[in-house]
């Protein structure tokens, strides 16, 4: 889970779906694209999970708009966004959201 401050901060939710076939190349880029994030001032964490269907949601947190932005940018990252319209996969949302609150809770035995 990632570690967040205290509200406020911001949420970029991208919820996608793998093509067919998508290659190892894919999981380098991710890996690559996590390790450029996290150089980024501003950037909070991650969280990301796929379904057996391909389907999947990654949410990272940063602590304003300017730092996404600065991500959203960065030559990297815009090579990475045209190989997954290109190769990786069949659609893609992405939203943005402001947090406001946030609690969490962990079981004792965990």
């Amino acid at each position: 889970m990632a570690s967040t401050p205290p509200p406020p901060y911001v949420a970029v939710l991208f919820t996608n779906r793998l093509a067919p076939g998508t290659d190892h190349a894919y999981d380098t880029t991710a890996a690559r694209m996590l390790a450029l994030a996290q150089t980024i001032d501003g950037f909070f964490g991650i969280e990301s999970i796929r379904a057996a269907d391909q389907t999947g949601i990654t949410i990272s947190y940063w602590r304003d708009y300017e730092s996404i932005e600065t991500w959203r940018t960065h030559p990297e990252h815009l090579d990475a966004q045209a190989a997954g319209r290109r190769e990786w996969y069949d659609w893609y949302e992405l939203r943005i959201a402001e947090v406001t609150r946030a609690s969490s809770y962990t079981a004792s035995n965990v």
